[in-house]
C-alpha cells in the first residue's frame, strides 16, 4: 500500500500571534522521519497539525494524496500517535487500558484482544499486563503509550518525545522496534534528544523558531559540518570563559586541563585542532546558525 505524507507551506499562528509553524515544506515515504529541535521549536504544533488534531493556518498536507484538512478520516484510520504529555486511568491494568482504547479506536473485538496481546509484547509488558497502571514506574507508563499508539496497526505512526522516563535498557527496545516497525510505514520520531534518532532515522528534519532550516540524510547533515568542528585543551580556570563565548558540544577534565569539543565555524585558537564531525556537532552547529538568524 502507498505511504506519502506531503507537507506544503505549513504555516500555524497562536492567537496571542506567536508563529509557531512558518512554511514548511517536506516529502516523506515509508522509513523514520527523526524531527529534531529545541523545546519550542514549534515540534509538537507539527505533530498536533500532521495528527489532525489542530488545522493548519495556511498551506496544506497530503497523505497519499488527500488533504488531511478536507479528509481528516481517511488518516485517522491509519494513524497512531503518541502525543508528549500521555496520560492513564491508574485504576485500570494495562491490559484492560488497552481493550479500552482499542474499542475507542473501534477494533472489532476479536481483533482487538489480538492486538492487544501483540502490543504488549512488543513494548515488554506481557508480565505487567494485569497490573494497575498507577503502580507503573514512568517508562512502563511511556511503553504503554507507544503500545496504545501502535493498536490499530498504523501506516503513519507519529511519535513526541516517546523516550521520555525510559532507562537505558528501555530506550535501546524502543530504538529496535522502531526500526523494525519502519519497513512497510511511515514513522515520525520527534524529539531533542540527537541519539534517539541517530539509530534509526533514514531521513533528519531540524526544526528551529518554526523553521526548517535542514531536511535531508544523517550524512548530508554531518557534511555539512565538516571543518566546523575543533578540539581545544584549556586550562581549569579558563573552561567558564570558553563556555560562554563558543559552541561546547562536550568537556572532559584531564591532568593537563580540559579537552573542550568546539563547534565554530573557525578555530577557537591557534592551538585548536580541527576534528571530524559527529551527529550531534552537526546539529549544534546548525542550530547556533539558525538561531543567529
Amino acid at each position: 500500500m502507498p505511504c506519502e505524507l506531503s507537507v506544503q507551506d505549513v504555516h500555524y499562528r497562536y492567537p496571542n500571534k506567536h508563529q509557531a509553524v512558518a512554511g514548511l515544506d517536506f516529502r516523506m515515504a515509508t522509513g523514520v522521519l527523526g524531527l529534531l529541535g529545541p523545546n519550542g521549536a514549534g515540534k509538537s504544533t507539527l505533530m498536533r497539525i500532521l495528527s489532525t488534531l489542530t488545522k493548519a493556518g495556511a498551506g496544506k498536507v497530503l497523505w497519499n494524496g488527500q488533504d488531511i484538512a478536507r479528509s481528516p478520516d481517511a488518516l485517522r484510520s491509519e494513524l497512531g500517535y503518541l502525543p508528549q504529555d500521555f496520560g492513564v486511568y491508574p485504576t485500570l491494568t494495562a491490559r484492560e487500558f488497552l481493550a479500552y482504547l482499542a474499542a475507542v479506536k473501534g477494533l472489532p473485538v476479536a481483533l482487538a484482544r489480538t492486538r492487544v496481546e501483540a502490543c504488549l509484547a512488543m513494548v515488554g509488558l506481557e508480565e505487567a499486563a494485569d497490573r494497575r497502571l498507577g503502580d507503573f514506574s514512568g517508562g512502563m507508563r511511556q511503553r504503554v503509550g507507544i503500545a496504545q499508539a501502535l493498536l490499530n496497526d498504523p501506516r503513519l505512526l507519529i511519535v513526541d518525545e516517546p523516550t521520555v522516563g525510559l532507562d537505558p535498557e528501555e530506550r535501546l527496545r524502543f530504538r529496535h522496534l522502531i526500526t523494525d516497525l519502519a519497513a512497510d510505514r511511515l514513522i515520525i520520531l520527534s524529539t531533542h534528544i540527537v541519539s534517539d534518532v541517530e539509530a534509526s532515522a533514514t531521513a533528519l528534519a531540524v526544526m528551529s523558531k518554526g523553521r526548517l532550516p535542514f531536511f535531508g540524510s544523517q550524512d548530508d547533515l554531518v557534511a555539512q559540518a565538516e571543518g566546523k568542528v575543533w578540539e581545544w585543551l584549556v586550562p581549569e580556570h579558563a573552561l567558564a570563559s570558553a563556555r560562554a563565548s563558543f559552541t561546547v558540544s562536550s568537556s572532559l577534565r584531564r591532568p593537563d586541563g580540559v579537552r573542550l569539543r568546539i563547534v565554530a565555524d573557525a578555530a577557537p585558537s591557534t592551538d585548536a585542532v580541527s576534528c571530524k564531525p559527529t551527529l550531534e556537532d552537526a546539529y549544534l552547529w546548525l542550530l547556533a546558525r539558525a538561531e543567529a538568524r
